[in-house]
């Protein structure tokens, strides 16, 4: 192997990082051994101590209050049937995301707020043909639950992608629970940061074979047989009866000869304003619809009196959450918070309840681009409206579920003091005595600050706390990749404890379904 290194003209650092890679595992080691292969674990900790953490009362009482927590849900489980039921997918959310954002938030024994529901389970998130989904395939799982191809939405794996006549077999479509609750009477909406027409959203109401097929001018085989998704949330009866849809996108819905109230022109090529004919068609119906494209906007309607709500506020997707709080300024864009309270203010009018999907897009986008500061100012807002939707709701008529559709490459590695910004260099060296992130990813942009002609790169001086900045990541691709391991679901609320264990992904609306008495998952149909 060192051989074949040096004719490849590897650094010495490398071939000694791989020699080491290929010893074989340690056994028994010595104390002296063990710090070796661990730098820094005997090292004192520099961080400001809590006086009760350092007394065992302390750490007992701490878990005699969390078993008391357990003992009380387990004499009396919440067997309520779930007038409401809210989905809120964190995308790209992986474990090791909510552990960061847990430090981000100041400290790693902090919790962000769906920690604390009462169960929490795992879903195994694999595609029908791929190891490590994507956003498509997964919707289509934890919203209908079936699983799919990759890249595909709302339907089964019948359909390959990009098969456009296949897509079109309405035999191959599936249903999701946004439609199992409007067939109960119940309401249906979504609120987004991404576009509303992107794999994660449509998943509520669209069948398409390739998720690129968000507008006309997309789809690269017949326009006419295949409707694009833009088209099926306006035409379409899922899509039509959505009774809120708040995110981005508006250049989807509008002919490139258009322009929008910012100025940006459309992406149709069908010469339709999609946001004219969805207006027309709610006031066909007598309805009380509004059309917002600002937060101005949202904030000057009256929702206790409001039918239909269709909110796009950006062209494409809305903003990072850290990117707005930046700005200093009165926003363009609502908050995805201001967006879910929005949301729930409409539903709420309908007496027999609702069935609202809530996704935190841009944590993915952030991890795409291994900008992990953005990323977790994402995951902490997207904890900060699953808060609030608890609190505008009732444990008992209301299921929360919290879950995200795949995993992310990045982890948290190297030996940061408790208390350490997670953002920062970890305080060991490497065996180049060259410092690394906390944070990095197995691959992505981020390789610009890992290597360059010179070996790995010098950060010592480099600010990582900068929102900007791509960290460490071994493999150099243009994006970073998701991962294929499990994700978190967490729950509270009617039958919140079907959430624990570990199962498939298309297991989820399932088990909101019977929650809800919806679909064919309830419980009234399983007796039959």
């Amino acid at each position: 192997m060192t051989k074949g290194l040096k004719s490849a003209k590897y650094p010495a650092w490398c071939i000694l990082a791989l020699a080491l890679m290929t010893c074989p595992a340690w056994a028994d080691l010595s104390d002296e051994q063990e710090n070796e292969q661990h730098p820094r674990m005997s090292a004192s900790r520099d961080y400001v101590e809590l006086d009760e953490e350092l007394n065992t009362r302390f750490w007992h009482d701490k878990a005699q209050s969390i078993l008391a927590d357990k003992l009380s849900h387990h004499k009396k489980l919440n067997e309520n049937r779930a007038k409401n039921v809210i989905l809120f997918l964190g995308d790209g959310m992986s474990v090791h995301t909510i552990a960061a954002t847990r430090a981000f938030m100041g400290d790693s024994s902090k919790q962000v707020s769906f920690e604390k529901f009462p169960y929490v389970g795992l879903s195994k998130t694999y595609a029908v043909d791929e190891r490590t989904p994507d956003s498509a395939s997964t919707a289509t799982a934890y919203l209908s639950g079936v699983k799919g191809n990759y890249g595909t939405i709302g339907v089964n794996a019948q359909v390959k992608r990009g098969d456009c006549l296949a897509g079109t077999d309405k035999t191959t479509h599936t249903e999701s629970i946004a439609q199992w609750a409007q067939e109960a009477g119940k309401w249906a909406g979504l609120v987004t940061t991404a576009r509303v027409t992107h794999a994660s959203p449509a998943g509520v109401y669209a069948h398409v074979a390739d998720r690129n097929w968000e507008h006309d001018g997309k789809i690269n085989c017949s326009a006419e047989l295949n409707t694009d998704i833009a088209r099926q949330l306006v035409e379409w009866p899922v899509g039509r009866g959505l009774r809120v849809v708040l995110g981005g996108g508006r250049a989807s819905f509008r002919d490139k000869s258009m322009r929008d109230e910012e100025g940006f022109v459309g992406k149709r090529k069908d010469g339709r304003d999609l946001i004219k004919d969805w207006q027309a068609d709610k006031q066909q119906q007598g309805a009380e619809a509004h059309y917002v494209w600002s937060r101005d906007g949202l904030n000057k309607l009256d929702l206790t009196k409001t039918d239909y709500l269709l909110g796009l506020f950006d062209v494409s997707h809305c903003p990072y959450h850290g990117d707005r709080m930046r700005q200093h300024m009165d926003y363009l864009e609502p908050s995805l918070s201001e967006m879910t309270e929005a949301a729930i203010k409409v539903l709420s009018r309908n007496e027999q309840g609702y069935f609202l999907f809530v996704e935190g897009a841009r944590i993915d986008m952030a991890h795409h681009a291994t900008k992990a500061q953005k990323a977790l100012e994402d995951t902490e807002e997207f904890a900060r409206a699953v808060e609030l939707a608890r609190s505008l709701t009732s444990e008992e008529d209301t299921l929360i579920v919290v879950t995200s559709d795949h995993s992310h490459t990045m982890t948290i590695n190297g030996y940061p003091y408790r208390r350490q910004n997670i953002l920062s260099l970890a305080p060991n060296q490497a065996e180049d005595e060259l410092p690394f992130t906390i944070l990095s990813y197995a691959n992505g942009p981020g390789f610009v600050n890992t290597y360059d002609e010179n070996g790995r790169v010098d950060l010592s001086h480099t600010n990582t706390k900068d929102a900007d900045f791509q960290f460490q990541a071994t493999v150099p691709l243009k994006t970073e990749t998701h991962g294929g391991e499990d994700v978190g679901v967490f729950a509270s609320g009617p039958h919140e404890h079907f959430f624990s264990g570990n199962y498939e992904q298309s297991t989820i609306p399932a088990l909101m379904a019977y929650a809800a008495n919806i679909g064919p998952f309830a419980p009234d149909k399983l007796k039959n």
